[in-house]
């Protein structure tokens, strides 16, 4: 039985949260089965923590993109001639940053993160008060460092928020310092991690092991002086997190495409997934980027809605040679394969999707407006299956091993620990990228990693992130469908209003 299989039975068994359900998997009939006697089989325990993974889904959706990549100058939703993608302006306040406490994006993203912390602490109770599950120790270090996962993502676009562990008190929670859901993060990652298993395998793929525990931990210690900065720089701890990684038998494809194949749970790249499956909720970037005719020319059985492109400028930086160019965005003509032409779209223009464009139609005082039906390099990162007739099966790398090669050069260069080795981290990642030897580079600087970062990372969720860090997330973003600098309340997103509405002991981050 493939990872994947595993996970369609897993997922499937939420209601396994009251052992209810009238479930079978290879014939073993759960829910005949006492509730203080499940948890002593390796598929009872998959299935009793299913819903942790399963949570992790709303992580690959429009929302969490606008926020992140939407909000910086990687990827953009503009309106479509007509109206299309206006949604009340929803898309304008990320690329503007004009968002409000009232922004519904941010909303649904505060309200899953919280759902995920809330799930894993929900099943953490159970799994802690059930005598009869084996290997409890390692299952609920497995628990705790998901919901670490849930405050890394909530550090890092909230700041300061509501520490929560315990599925039983019912009384409403008080924000926390960033620096204190900071600290948390780091003491429960540092208290599981060894706990973790280690193993590099179908059986651990899609599951959080120490990889994804060193991984996470590395992602903390790297943005520490933006998380936490009284504390100081962590370079040092980078590096030991990544070299832990690195000795644990991840492999960097030689294959870049492998990692965002259909079937890609087969890449030792991948160090932690969302598993997507087209059966039980799948990957829908195809959907959010295509245009609405671009199925015939692709040969898919499914639309897509016209939605998210890549901001023009981001797509020219890239070297042209580099095959992570034509491997992330879906530029030029869209034939009909059954006659050759080049198919039009309902404004009868030719559907070729072009790097640069503009606001042409119904532009506001704000400088917003419409945009050509066809305009906009699309996402091509993730291999569209031929056929397909709706969700992608392709799994989502929350973390590869790539990002530790980089985060890894990152603190050398920026500790001056080791120019040397950090120009041999990049390169490795430069070699698959490039055929010709001279696209290599000799000394790396921190430019030079900010900028592999940005080819290596497209649609990948971690633009915004990177900005912040390399301090150019404030800076205006040129050209015709840009903007002007922002203010620095936008280095954090607001506590949703309506979160504060229900909870008066919630505060808002300041300037909102």
């Amino acid at each position: 039985m493939t990872m994947k299989s595993k996970y369609r039975y897993g997922l499937a068994l939420l209601l396994i949260l009251n052992i209810c359900a009238c479930t079978n998997l290879d014939e073993d009939l759960y829910d005949k089965l006492p509730a203080d006697q499940f948890g002593q089989k390796e598929k009872e325990i998959n299935a009793l923590i299913a819903p942790i993974y399963r949570t992790l889904k709303p992580i690959w959706s429009p929302a969490y993109f606008c926020m992140v990549d939407g909000s910086s100058d990687m990827a953009i939703t503009p309106t479509r001639k007509g109206g299309d993608g206006w949604e009340g302006g929803l898309f304008k306040e990320f690329r503007f940053g004009t968002w409000t406490s009232g922004n519904r994006y941010v909303t649904d993203s505060y309200n899953g993160m919280m759902r995920g912390v809330s799930t894993c602490n929900q099943i953490y109770h159970m799994v802690n008060s059930n005598p009869s599950v084996n290997n409890k120790e390692q299952i609920l270090a497995e628990i705790r460092a998901v919901r670490a996962l849930w405050y890394y993502y909530l550090i890092d676009n909230y700041g300061n928020v509501p520490i929560v562990t315990d599925f039983t008190v019912t009384d409403k929670p008080k924000t926390s310092s960033r620096k204190e859901v900071y600290e948390f993060i780091i003491s429960e990652l540092n208290a599981v991690k060894d706990l973790l298993r280690a193993d590099v395998t179908s059986n651990s793929y899609g599951k959080m092991t120490q990889g994804a525990a060193y991984t996470l931990l590395a992602k903390m210690y790297l943005n520490a002086n933006i998380w936490n900065p009284t504390a100081g720089t962590k370079w040092q701890e980078v590096i030991a997190s990544c070299d832990k990684v690195l000795s644990l038998g991840y492999t960097l494809e030689s294959n870049w495409k492998a990692s965002f194949a259909v079937n890609n749970q087969n890449s030792k790249e991948i160090i932690f997934p969302i598993v997507f499956s087209t059966v039980d909720g799948g990957n829908i970037m195809l959907q959010h980027t295509l245009h609405y005719l671009s199925n015939a020319a692709l040969g898919l059985s499914t639309t897509g809605f016209n939605g998210i492109n890549a901001m023009p400028g981001y797509v020219r930086e890239f070297d042209t040679e580099d095959i992570r160019f034509a491997g992330s965005f879906l530029i030029g003509e869209m034939r009909d394969p059954a006659t050759g032409q080049i198919l039009m779209t309902a404004h009868g223009r030719p559907l070729i999707h072009h790097i640069d464009f503009t606001f042409k139609y119904s532009v506001d005082a704000d400088g917003w407006g419409q945009v050509e039906q066809e305009d906009g390099a699309r996402c091509y990162k993730w291999e569209f299956q031929k056929g397909v007739n709706g969700n992608m099966e392709n799994d989502y790398a929350i973390f590869r091993l790539a990002d530790i090669y980089l985060m890894k050069a990152e603190a050398l260069v920026r500790s001056g620990t080791s120019n040397a080795e950090a120009t041999e981290l990049v390169n490795a990642i430069r070699k698959r990228a490039f055929t010709d030897p001279a696209k290599l580079l000799s000394s790396v600087t921190l430019n030079d990693i900010y900028k592999e970062r940005r080819f290596e990372f497209a649609w990948e969720l971690v633009s915004r992130q990177d900005m912040i860090r390399f301090g150019t997330f404030l800076n205006p973003i040129p050209g015709p469908v840009g903007r002007g600098a922002i203010n620095a309340i936008r280095l954090i997103y607001p506590i949703p209003r309506t979160a504060i509405d229900a909870n008066p002991g919630l505060t808002q981050n300041p300037g909102y």
